[in-house]
């Protein structure tokens, strides 16, 4: 909104040029969503609180965990409105690109939001029913995938590139659509499984939202692109705005995530940041580098599946528990330690996925 109110200002005095500058209104993205964070982070928790949105904890759980019941959860809410109130503000609002990450965002923050009231309301662990859940995000990842493919950004569009190896770059063609749908569901459903510990989750989506803060700026940049040998996408450059916005607000929402928690963010923070990562993977044309980016939650996700696959074939236990933060929770760990060495491990593949700019 400033972009198109403010630059055209530019034609009567050069000190309003700065809004043309995207790293410029990226800045004022990341500070915008912090300091709604920071202003309405109490005003919504008390909000929680009068609604008795407190989290119902799982009955297998450790039980450590008992102490948590009760702490208002859902507060995804204020991570989705500093993110949207910060894109639409400092974002060109004529960019395709931003608006469809942020409707994807808000759709499944809309799905996550659900699955926390049915949790809430039926005062029990369990939300929404499975094929439901993911089929809302199995039909969020097609339409996605399917709109990118009549409506190609460029001739890239469909071509998937492998990080390492800059000169390979196979095109799936509709293919690519099936791709989309695994990243968006993927992601979302790893950063869910992540969310268990107070600030586990929120961390990692810092981190990726830094790394994406940096890969779609150069993306959408031709000269640094075709410096660094990455694909040029036209108009991503739009995106960093978003990937601000949600580094602001995540860094907000962790003020109040902080070990212990005041607040939970919920399926319905935990799906849509997920979604969001997802889709500046997919936008930047970095769809397989988010799995070192949010190696964090592949690990998660990984231990989950892994944890089924051995039950089920060998009806024993992997793992003390599934996903993998809670086995080193009962394996004695402490909590906060948990968190911190998750944190440090995103921050070094963040790190490691930036670096494959110039190894490949």
């Amino acid at each position: 909104m400033l972009y198109h109110l403010l630059f055209p200002l530019a034609a009567y005095h050069t000190a309003f040029n700065v809004f043309r500058y995207v790293t410029f209104r990226t800045a004022g993205a990341i500070m915008t969503a912090l300091l709604l964070s920071f202003l309405l982070g109490p005003v919504v928790i008390r909000k929680l609180e009068q609604l008795r949105g407190g989290q119902t904890i799982r009955e297998d759980g450790p039980g450590s965990h008992a102490a948590k019941s009760g702490t208002p959860t859902m507060g995804g809410v204020l991570i989705l409105g500093a993110i949207t109130v910060a894109t639409l503000l400092w974002g060109n609002l004529t960019n395709r690109f931003v608006w469809l990450t942020l409707l994807a965002t808000l759709l499944m923050g809309a799905v996550g939001l659900g699955d926390d009231y049915l949790k809430l309301t039926r005062r029990s662990s369990r939300g929404l029913l499975p094929r439901y859940k993911f089929g809302w995000q199995i039909a969020l990842g097609l339409a996605v995938g399917i709109y990118l493919y009549l409506y190609p950004a460029d001739a890239y569009t469909t071509t998937l590139p492998i990080p390492f190896f800059k000169r390979w770059l196979p095109n799936l063609g509709p293919a690519y659509i099936l791709l989309a749908m695994l990243v968006i569901v993927g992601c979302s459903n790893a950063v869910n499984l992540t969310d268990g510990l107070d600030g586990l989750a929120i961390g990692p989506v810092i981190m990726a939202a830094g790394a994406y803060t940096v890969l779609a700026y150069l993306a959408g940049h031709a000269v640094a692109a075709r410096y660094l040998q990455v694909i040029h996408v036209r108009d991503s450059a739009e995106l960093t705005v978003f990937a601000g916005a949600l580094v602001g607000a995540s860094l907000g929402f962790l003020w109040f995530n902080a070990y212990p928690a005041q607040v939970f963010m919920g399926d319905t923070g935990s799906l849509a940041l997920g979604a969001a990562l997802a889709m500046l993977a997919i936008l930047t044309k970095n769809e397989l580098l988010l799995v070192i980016i949010g190696g964090v939650f592949v690990i998660e996700a990984v231990s989950v599946i892994l944890q089924v696959f051995v039950f089920k074939t060998r009806h024993r236990r992997l793992f003390r528990m599934a996903p993998i933060h809670h086995h080193y929770e009962l394996d004695g760990l402490a909590e906060p330690k948990i968190i911190v060495r998750f944190w440090i491990l995103s921050f070094i593949l963040a790190l490691v996925s930036l670096t494959t700019l110039k190894l490949r």
